[in-house]
């Protein structure tokens, strides 16, 4: 790994990390934090939204599973995280899918922008259709055009995006960082991307520099699916040892 920094500081400061997040990937997002040295929070309520972005050094959304009160919740939170000066980063699951979805994302970047989005190339192709920055997008289009509405959604929102793929990209304005690695094992194992939103949410934490931060992260996740590809005998032993893989690349930093 390139950003060690991140990840000593990571294990120095043990941030606490609140998720909003999906009933599909609670469990393995809150031990991939644990097992990078971070605190994880799932708290969903928003009766409690203000508290726990006040006690958190990070927020996560995810919108994987929606319902009214979470949506209730996420911008409750994120308007809480902007007060406050908590970083956030916001995946926006299956954001072209329905209706429902574009309005909540759409909805959910104008209470607050978030410092760091994470996707795959179709979900940051819609939501830059959602906020104006693409004019559409088809099913033609290749990750060069997920690159180019990336860069128009970090102009437009002054944050950073993340493309994750087979080759992860990092954005900010017209920066652009690549992270290569991983496995094609990672695609059949739930909630690999959510795992890495909640290890940026982490690594945001520590780090100011957003563009690094996600890099790190992205650098991480890759490091971890590499380690785990070459032991594992399947997808269930993956996700076992690749919380193994994390905290062993905790340790050696």
């Amino acid at each position: 790994m390139k950003n060690t920094s991140v990840i000593k500081k990571l294990k120095e400061q043990s941030p606490i990390v609140h998720n909003i997040t999906n009933y599909v990937v609670m469990n393995n997002t809150a031990n991939a934090l644990l097992a990078i040295g971070a605190s994880p929070i799932m708290a969903h309520a928003p009766q409690e939204m203000e508290d726990m972005v006040s006690i958190s050094s990070s927020l996560v959304i995810n919108m994987g599973t929606l319902s009214e009160k979470w949506v209730e919740a996420m911008v409750l939170a994120i308007k809480k995280a902007k007060e406050t000066g908590t970083p956030c980063v916001f995946d926006p699951v299956g954001v072209g899918a329905s209706k429902y979805r574009m309005e909540t994302a759409k909805r959910i970047i104008e209470a607050a922008t978030p410092e760091v989005i994470r996707g795959n190339a179709s979900e940051i192709m819609a939501l830059a259709q959602v906020t104006g920055s693409s004019k559409g997008v088809d099913s033609t289009m290749d990750s060069q055009d997920a690159i180019e509405a990336a860069k128009s959604l970090s102009k437009e929102l002054n944050n950073t995006v993340v493309i994750s793929g087979a080759v992860d990209y990092i954005i900010t304005q017209d920066k652009v960082s690549e992270v290569e690695g991983g496995s094609p094992m990672m695609t059949r194992v739930t909630g690999m991307g959510c795992t890495s939103t909640s290890i940026v949410g982490a690594c945001i934490a520590v780090e100011e520099d957003r563009h690094q931060a996600a890099v790190a992260a992205m650098e991480l996740m890759s490091e971890a699916g590499s380690r785990t590809a070459a032991i594992a005998k399947g997808p269930g032993s993956f996700q076992m040892n690749f919380l193994d893989s994390l905290y062993q690349i905790l340790q050696e930093a």
